[in-house]
């Protein structure tokens, strides 16, 4: 527990606001933390990221909920794991915002947001992007200002959206659209006398797939021409990958025709093109709360909803390109960087453990607002290293827990345990300090002297009762994940409506043709 003097110290900085910041959530979709130049990638161009870095606060080691976007974003909204919210996979039908899902459905209704805490509060709440946690038509969870796109991903050129329940036809590449929205909220907030601070969920769909043909071509090109993308580990194809992965032939779907085939550097190309493209956008929101003279009261925070992989460990993709589905930290661990200027701590790196779950309370203790729901949620605010910059302040958690299905990870700063409820794959041991990039599963081969059978026995029995304990203390009966079979290819509705198989949509070999 947090000792008392640091309460006290937490409720006197609280009160020395003399008012509540204006707040921004950079929010990417499929985003290693590899990919950025602050998190070690030498090729990639992202100054404005690198800058906010420089600004605030960088976890080196912060991880999502669940390796796929509609659970992850539905935690850090809820500060409930999927097992608590029953968003177990993308939202495949509900968004109601095609010919073929006209389905509506609010999968997060009557679970608490932090933007109903927001506005209940006197924030203007805003959502500018992409939402993907259904009832897409539908404004939701306290925001007033609803601009967002359909469904998880498609086209990134003239794609359709919602304005308020209005589907409308955007122009131009959809990142800059997002962000010319955001201005424009901008704008009107900063141009408004009721005082009142505001919210902003900046959602982008980039760097998510489609990769090839979708991005602005000079970006691609310059990638194309000149990066070697030796920050990005190429490994064998892994066993576990689908024998073509689906996130390939999704950018294969959306492709120029005329391509015979997509390589590589094809592939890698957009993939780093997109993330300049999120960083050009966040440069043009940095430069508007400079000229608004608002920059030193909006508190920011970059992060993306899961991770991916570009060729590590042999596969494209996230948690669903493999079948089990699966939870390497290329998949799970994402950026998040926080910053604001003359109240948190500048230039710090941190390699505290913390999760999604941890960003509802600790953003809610910075603005001194209580959360009704605090004791069922399993996040721990880490607000205190924020102001101090203090490293030796540990944050409460020695372990994050991620969830996708029946694959349940628990990572403590030395090992990382996998355990699968069902007989769909293998369990999964990794030694950290001596294989940190996780290529050899304990349990399967013990590549190390250092440890007997009777060690690497212990340490599974620790770490999974430690696994048995978290869950059993948080997951809701009604939206418990572990025996649903999550194949990774979508959520058909809510948990408490259709329970097994009708639930999610089922496994199925993806083609590559090209």
């Amino acid at each position: 527990m947090r000792g008392i003097s640091s309460v006290i110290r937490s409720t006197q900085r609280i009160k020395k606001l003399d008012k509540k910041p204006n707040i921004i959530l950079f929010l990417t979709d499929d985003q290693g933390f590899w990919s950025l130049g602050c998190y070690g990638n030498s090729e990639i161009r992202s100054p404005n990221i690198d800058r906010l870095a420089e600004e605030g606060v960088l976890f080196r080691n912060f991880f999502c909920a669940s390796p796929v976007c509609s659970p992850a974003r539905a935690s850090i909204l809820t500060g409930r794991i999927p097992s608590q919210h029953g968003v177990h996979d993308w939202i495949r039908v509900g968004n109601g915002d095609s010919t073929t899902d006209t389905t509506s459905i609010e999968y997060l209704q009557g679970l608490k947001g932090y933007t109903e805490i927001l506005a209940e509060n006197g924030y203007v709440c805003a959502q500018s992007g992409k939402w993907h946690l259904g009832a897409t038509s539908q404004v939701q969870k306290g925001y007033s200002h609803w601009f967002t796109t359909c469904g998880g991903s498609g086209t990134y050129i003239d794609a359709d959206a919602y304005r308020g329940s209005e589907r409308i036809h955007t122009t131009g590449y959809l990142t800059d659209v997002i962000c010319d929205d955001a201005l424009s909220f901008i704008d009107e907030r900063c141009d408004s006398d009721d005082g009142r601070p505001f919210y902003l969920n900046m959602a982008f769909t980039a760097p998510h797939s489609p990769h090839v043909d979708q991005h602005k071509q000079e970006y691609v090109d310059y990638y194309y021409k000149n990066a070697t993308f030796r920050d990005v580990r190429q490994d064998p194809c892994s066993a576990w990958s689908l024998k073509h992965p689906v996130d390939i032939q999704y950018s294969e779907t959306f492709a120029n025709p005329e391509r015979k085939y997509l390589k590589m550097r094809d592939l890698l190309s957009g993939y780093y093109a997109a993330v300049q493209g999120i960083d050009d956008a966040i440069g043009r929101v940095l430069a508007k709360l400079e000229e608004k003279g608002i920059r030193d009261n909006t508190l920011l925070v970059f992060m993306s909803d899961n991770g991916f992989a570009c060729g590590q460990h042999g596969i494209w993709g996230k948690g669903n390109c493999t079948n089990p589905l699966n939870l390497f930290d290329t998949c799970v661990k994402v950026p998040c960087i926080i910053a604001w200027p003359g109240h948190f701590k500048e230039g710090i790196i941190s390699d505290s453990l913390s999760s999604a779950y941890d960003f509802m309370p600790t953003l809610l203790e910075v603005l001194g607002l209580e959360n009704p729901d605090a004791d069922k949620l399993p996040g721990k605010s880490f607000a205190q290293m924020l102001y101090t910059g203090n490293l030796d302040e540990k944050h409460e958690s020695i372990n994050v827990f991620d969830e996708y299905g029946q694959s349940r990870m628990i990572r403590t700063k030395e090992w990382k345990y996998i355990h699968r409820t069902t007989e769909n794959g293998p369990d999964e041991l990794y030694d950290l300090v001596h294989d940190p990039d996780e290529l050899f599963n304990l349990l399967e081969e013990n590549r190390f002297f250092f440890y007997g059978p009777d060690e690497i026995k212990a340490k599974v029995d620790e770490l999974h009762a430690r696994m048995d304990e978290f869950y059993e203390k948080y997951s809701d009966p009604v939206n418990d994940g572990k025996d649903q079979p999550v194949a990774g290819r979508g959520q058909l509705g809510m948990m408490k409506d259709v329970r097994g198989q009708d639930a999610f949509y089922p496994w199925v070999t993806v083609e590559y043709k090209k």
